[in-house]
């Protein structure tokens, strides 16, 4: 089977998707990730740009990642992007790879570019093409998904917990090569509150820890 994450920017899926990677991975699926934009020069530096990608490209190795796509779409300028190229990537990327399950960023997430990726991963994945995707789920992103504005529409409301209670530590370790990004507690891209959030997500379903998902469409065939 083959399953595909669609991450804003770098370190998203280890944040939202870390441990059920890792149990897919270890259960002897394909794992694929499409990091889909990259810092853009007039922000950062071309070593800063180069350094979050090869972070990623560590984290992904010691998960055991099957392949790592970049986009290079400008980050944080998203909304400046033809919406057609940005739809069109997705519905290329879906169409070479076509995997059984994917997981896209939250559509009420406070940052822009993930909004933006999760309508237009929607459209990549409309069930009127060749390859249908058979489910997609939404993951949390900690310092996005619990920082918007609060209000019904954009409301993160889990309803699909996957148990990572064997791939806590692989998620974590995975997280820590992340140096430019992970942070100390109290911020929520520290090692603590990705572990405590994790154990909430756990105990919600009754096991040690978990990830929460929406899932947002399932075929069963």
């Amino acid at each position: 089977m083959k399953v595909l994450v669609i991450a804003p920017h770098p370190d998203d899926e280890i944040l939202g998707v870390g441990g059920t990677m890792a149990k897919y991975i270890d259960e002897g699926h394909d794992v694929y990730v499409c990091i889909v934009t990259k810092g853009h020069s007039s922000m950062y530096s071309e070593n800063r740009i180069k350094k979050v990608a090869d972070e990623a490209l560590i984290a992904h190795e010691k998960l055991g990642v099957k392949n790592t796509i970049f986009l290079d779409f400008p980050a944080v300028m998203l909304s400046e992007v033809p919406k057609h190229e940005l739809n069109g990537k997705l519905t290329k990327l879906i169409h070479e790879i076509k995997p059984e399950i994917v997981f896209i960023p939250h559509f009420g997430d406070m940052h822009l570019d993930h909004y933006i990726i999760a309508q237009s991963s929607m459209v990549a994945m409309r069930p009127i093409k060749e390859h249908k995707v058979l489910e997609i789920y939404s993951y949390e992103t900690l310092s996005e998904t619990e920082w918007n504005v609060p209000h019904l529409a954009n409301a993160f409301i889990p309803n699909a917990y996957f148990d990572i209670s064997k791939y806590m530590d692989k998620k974590l370790e995975a997280m820590k090569c992340f140096e430019s990004q992970v942070a100390e507690f109290p911020h929520p891209r520290s090692i603590k509150a990705i572990s405590s959030l994790a154990t909430l997500r756990g105990s919600t379903v009754g096991v040690n820890v978990a990830e929460a998902m929406c899932l947002i469409r399932k075929t069963i065939i």
